[in-house]
């Protein structure tokens, strides 16, 4: 990959099987780490745990630890993440309105409402 083109390195911050669905996962607010298991239940916990320290890495999530005991830990979307979030969501509403091929239904999780256009992420 080309990492002077925009493109290609917006790609690679979404790129694999689970980042996409993670950031879904996060739209709504702060997530503890059980509730993400629970949301994405076919990812395994060492994907789940490697995945969100390299988004963490790469700037998309925040991690937050509470000075509590036990510790409790929040993942969120960072203002970075919930701008990708937001072209994301755009891709949903192609697939939803303009896709002739074939009928496409969104299954109303509700994940992904916080990204509409004109609300704050």
């Amino acid at each position: 990959m080309d990492a002077n083109c925009p493109i290609e390195s917006t790609l690679a911050l979404i790129n694999g099987k689970w980042r996409i669905l993670i950031l879904k996962a996060l739209a709504a607010g702060p997530v503890r780490y059980g509730a993400l298991e629970r949301r994405i239940a076919a990812i395994s916990s060492k994907v789940l745990t490697q995945q969100l320290r390299e988004m963490q890495a790469d700037g998309l999530i925040e991690r937050t630890i509470f000075p509590e005991i036990p510790p409790r830990v929040e993942y969120a979307l960072s203002p970075m993440g919930a701008k990708l979030f937001k072209l994301i969501f755009q891709l949903r509403k192609w697939g939803l309105e303009e896709n002739p091929s074939e009928e496409v239904h969104c299954s109303g999780c509700g994940d992904c409402k916080i990204a509409a256009p004109g609300k704050k992420a």
